[in-house]
């Protein structure tokens, strides 16, 4: 008889109270000695999207509305989005991630942007967590080129349709600068993760 792994998880209770704070968690890269191991990250320096500012270059969204056919779903496939996001060759989405994220789904609190080609097949998207009035983005993917600012489009048109305040990025990127992500001090990130766990919003 085969040796069954289990798989341990991060309780959905840890891990929203984990958000609370501000702090997230992330696994060792694959080929490390302990890949089960979880790490816990408050940067110093957060990145972010305002609602506001989010921005799609004149190519990008002319290729969404006129030359790549695509349709977006919602939270169709979330385990499948995750796979996508943990199939680049480093990662930090362990086996210990998906399991404790596709349990926060079932329970209402994680999402994912799904980008699917003509031939219905998953290319591209997102996914994260909420509260309150708070989107706190975890990874993004693509298997087409654009697929991944597509899922981020359309997040942010629900995101803003819906009355989310907060759009967390976790850290800041060149790429994600490009798309109106901006870099602010904790203390001030802490002010506005204050203001969104105060009110009430529904991504599902």
């Amino acid at each position: 008889m085969e040796d069954v792994r289990i798989i341990p998880i991060l309780s959905p209770r840890l891990l929203l109270h984990a958000y609370m704070q501000g702090v997230f968690p992330m696994s060792p890269d694959k080929s490390s000695v302990n890949p089960d191991e979880t790490e816990w990250y408050l940067p110093k320096v957060r990145g972010i999207l305002p609602m506001d500012g989010f921005r799609l270059s004149k190519n990008s969204d002319r290729l969404r509305r006129n030359k790549i056919p695509h349709s977006i779903r919602y939270n169709s496939d979330f385990r499948g989005v995750l796979a996508g996001c943990a199939s680049r060759a480093e990662t930090w989405i362990s086996p210990v991630i998906i399991a404790s994220y596709v349990n926060l789904h079932r329970l209402g609190y994680a999402h994912s942007v799904e980008v699917y080609n003509e031939a219905e097949e998953l290319v591209g998207g997102l996914y994260g967590v909420t509260l309150g009035t708070a989107f706190f983005g975890e990874s993004m993917f693509h298997h087409q080129p654009e697929a991944d600012k597509f899922a981020l489009f359309y997040c942010h048109q629900r995101l803003k349709e819906r009355g989310f305040t907060l759009w967390d990025t976790q850290f800041y990127t060149d790429h994600l600068g490009t798309l109106g992500a901006i870099a602010i001090p904790n203390a001030d990130y802490q002010d506005l993760l204050k203001q969104a766990l105060a009110g009430q919003a529904r991504f599902g």
